[in-house]
């Protein structure tokens, strides 16, 4: 009995090491959305495990590993964000409007700011003043 309780104890620890084990974002971007929000799910459940611990007052290492959990969540839900955004603009792209969280930030001047195109137009008074009085041209003496 004494061996079976040790042996338990044992798969306790390493399962617990496992899933302390920090994600690396480059394997969770392989992960499609049901495997991301099942990996969010299981840290999230961990976490309040942990926070139950800490409040009765559990091992130092179990404390230690709510930091690990807490950003362990934080890496799921970035990579989750940032694909959601990558297929939105995939979905997007080629379409005369964008939502605004999809268009380019820059300042609010330079959002404003003319285009090309409409820095090159000229009114009709602008071209016959231009084709009828075209710029002189100096000869600059040597």
């Amino acid at each position: 009995d004494g061996f079976a309780a040790s042996l338990c104890g044992l798969s306790q620890t390493l399962t617990d090491s496992l899933s302390a084990m920090k994600l690396k974002a480059h394997e969770l971007r392989t992960k499609n959305k049901s495997e991301l929000l099942k990996q969010l799910e299981e840290l999230k459940n961990e976490l309040a495990q942990l926070r139950v611990a800490k409040v009765t007052g559990g091992a130092a290492s179990k404390l230690a590993k709510i930091g690990v959990v807490r950003k362990s969540i934080a890496r799921v839900l970035t990579v989750y964000n940032q694909t959601q955004k990558s297929k939105l603009r995939e979905v997007y792209a080629g379409k005369k409007h964008l939502p605004k969280d999809l268009r380019p930030k820059k300042t609010r001047a330079l959002r404003r700011a003319l285009t090309k195109e409409e820095l090159g137009k000229m009114t009709v008074k602008e071209l016959k003043k231009k084709q009828n009085f075209p710029p002189r041209k100096y000869a600059v003496m040597a």
